[in-house]
């Protein structure tokens, strides 16, 4: 008798197993199938990601060969805008730096300050630092402007210092003074020192004729 009801169990248990596999089987197969594909598409995904950083690597390397300032900027420039990660920034402040060794001291400081306001790792302090270092080149710059008596460059340039919200407080306040003073008309003003007299000899009085040969 047991076998009997054991043999009817098992069949009841086949019959239900067959119908639930007929109603769910597809959505199983189906769920099987997206993991298989999401193990997979992960696994191209991560291989795409290193093959990227592989040729950033390269493209990086290759844009520090160019001895042209300008067009070592702009192979930077386009590395900055397509390599993943840490080369994209890492490039960006390398145009930085090919921009200051091109003369081109304004654009690369507008980029050191961009990083720098975008990064608070060793990357952005390093942008921090060039982008005072530049400004304070500026500085010294309209100075010498001033000295070869170009006072309406300097002028120039001190008021742009003075006004650049990114300059340090200090900063601002010698650039806004030594503009004034060369607005004010201070480097003509100035005017010459008058010829020191030349003192007497030894015993003679001060404003004596001179002796007669």
């Amino acid at each position: 008798m047991s076998d009997i009801f054991r043999e009817v169990e098992e069949d009841v248990r086949k019959e239900r197993f067959e119908k639930l596999w007929k109603a769910f089987g597809g959505y199983v197969i189906a769920l099987i199938g997206l993991a298989v594909l999401g193990v997979g598409g992960w696994q191209l995904w991560l291989r795409y990601e290193d093959s990227q950083r592989v040729k950033a690597a390269g493209q990086f390397t290759a844009a520090q060969h160019i001895t042209n300032p300008n067009q070592a900027a702009a192979a930077y420039d386009a590395l900055s805008k397509s390599a993943p990660g840490g080369y994209g920034e890492l490039s960006k402040l390398a145009q930085a730096n090919a921009l200051a060794s091109g003369g081109k001291n304004d654009d690369a400081v507008t980029i050191y300050k961009d990083i720098a306001n975008s990064d608070s790792g060793p990357l952005g302090a390093v942008a921090r630092l060039r982008a005072a270092w530049h400004e304070m080149a500026r500085e010294v710059l309209a100075y010498s402007d001033y000295k070869a008596g170009k006072e309406k460059d300097a002028a120039g340039e001190f008021d742009l210092l003075a006004n650049d919200p990114e300059s340090p407080d200090a900063l601002k306040n010698r650039a806004r003074a030594f503009a004034a003073f060369l607005h004010e008309g201070g480097a003509a003003n100035y005017g010459t020192v008058p010829p020191t007299a030349t003192p007497p000899p030894p015993g003679e009085a001060p404003g004596a004729p001179p002796p007669t040969p």
